[in-house]
């Protein structure tokens, strides 16, 4: 896992500080598998443009899920001319819960295995 770390500012002020990424929403962002499909994503392929991820399902219902993942703390949203391109906060996840990110992938991926 490569640390990012954003220059930028958020393209979006829903967007916490990283001294606000409240634990119970931060854990509330990995509970839905297409979420944590964008964060694994996010993870292997570091920034990528939000129409790069091919999601199963419609615009409206990708556009939802990324706003839940920046609104828990998990993405940073850059914007450049008319394209929006998304990032994982690693280092400010790492920041403010220290050792948390990786298990939690590991997690998931012991559960994909397994089943």
């Amino acid at each position: 896992m490569t640390a990012r770390k954003t220059a930028s500012a958020p393209a979006d002020a829903d967007q916490p500080a990283t001294a606000d990424i409240c634990l119970a929403e931060f854990l509330q962002g990995f509970t839905d598998p297409l979420r944590r499909e964008i964060i694994h994503r996010l993870v292997a392929d570091g920034e990528v443009g939000c129409g790069d991820i091919d999601l199963p399902v419609t615009r409206a219902t990708g556009s939802y899920h990324f706003r839940i993942l920046r609104r828990a703390g998990w993405t940073h949203t850059r914007v450049a001319g008319r394209e929006r391109y998304i990032s994982l906060r690693t280092d400010d996840i790492e920041s403010r819960f220290p050792g948390l990110l990786p298990v939690l992938l590991a997690a998931d991926r012991a559960v994909k295995d397994s089943g």
